[in-house]
């Protein structure tokens, strides 16, 4: 997991931080909103190399996104024949990133820690 949070920091942070701290020329309303996010994410995807399993939910927002982009946005595109050159190529990105994410969640613990807590409810004494 380290690996994945180390590379999703370098390839992110220096990109996202660089862009919002010099930009060459004033950014837009949501093109600043997306790079906001971006530079934040890869902050604590950092902070999730020293603390990998405090930090797991980045990595399944990181398999959310990424997925919904591929299959609600990509595929879309595709059927219409109005993918781009960086639209494939971020298609592709999303594509390891999913792949990767489902190898490195630990996926018990995933099911001991999220998944059973959420379906035992309290039951109430009268």
């Amino acid at each position: 997991m380290r690996g994945l949070y180390l590379l999703t920091f370098i390839g992110l942070a220096f990109q996202a931080w660089e862009y919002i701290l010099f930009p060459g020329e004033p950014i837009d309303y949501i093109t600043g909103i997306a790079f906001s996010f971006w530079a934040s994410y890869a902050t604590l995807m950092g902070i999730g190399i020293r603390y990998p399993v405090k930090m797991l939910p980045l990595i399944f927002l990181q398999l959310a996104y990424k997925a919904t982009w591929a299959l609600g946005i990509y595929l879309p595109m595709k059927k219409a024949s109005l993918v781009t050159p960086e639209a494939e190529s971020f298609f592709w990105i999303c594509v390891t990133a999913v792949v990767l994410d489902i190898i490195v969640i630990p996926w018990k613990y995933v099911f001991n820690n999220y998944i059973v807590p959420f379906f035992k409810f309290r039951t109430v004494s009268v």
